[in-house]
């Protein structure tokens, strides 16, 4: 009897240092690509060409607003910068017959990136055609991002989505 409740305690033992060697390595892979996915980030960041592709929207005084089809996005690159962002909010200068969204292109300018234990923050002005965007990402190691717009003809509005490199020309085809 002490013999077989002994040889089932060493089979349980088995068992449980099989279980618990799995679930470390598990931990071990998820932390390794997690530094992964942060060095992937830094790259982006360090390049100052990425895309931001939104999600949410949340305007100022608003409820948030989840967007659909991933169609809406702010390709950020030192040469241009392009944006087709949603617009839900008060409108203090816009032009007649406009379609109401954030849609500008130009060379983004003061330019400051700044690293904290948990995200990056980086700041810049693009000048559009028509109005002057300040621009604050806060990109999280993740991936995830916020984006905050102000600008001189509108309410400020917030965006949350995620950052990726852009596609290349050939992928576009």
């Amino acid at each position: 009897m002490k013999t077989k409740l002994s040889v089932l305690f060493l089979l349980f033992g088995f068992l449980n240092f099989s279980v618990l060697a799995q679930e470390k390595t598990k931990k071990e892979l998820k932390a390794e690509r997690d530094v992964q996915k942060q060095k992937q980030i830094e790259v982006l960041i360090d390049s100052n060409n990425f895309v931001f592709e939104a999600q949410r929207v949340t305007p100022q005084g608003g409820r948030l607003i989840n967007l659909d089809y991933n169609t809406y996005f702010l390709k950020f690159n030192m040469e241009k910068t392009t944006c087709d962002l949603p617009f839900f909010g008060r409108g203090y200068n816009v032009g007649y017959g406009t379609d109401g969204g954030i849609k500008f292109e130009g060379i983004p300018q003061n330019i400051k990136v700044e690293k904290n234990k948990k995200n990056y923050t980086l700041k810049a002005t693009v000048k559009g055609k028509n109005d002057v965007y300040d621009l604050m990402f806060t990109i999280f190691f993740d991936g995830g991002t916020s984006l905050s717009v102000n600008s001189n003809n509108r309410a400020p509005i917030f965006y949350d989505g995620v950052i990726s490199a852009p596609k290349a020309a050939a992928d576009k085809k």
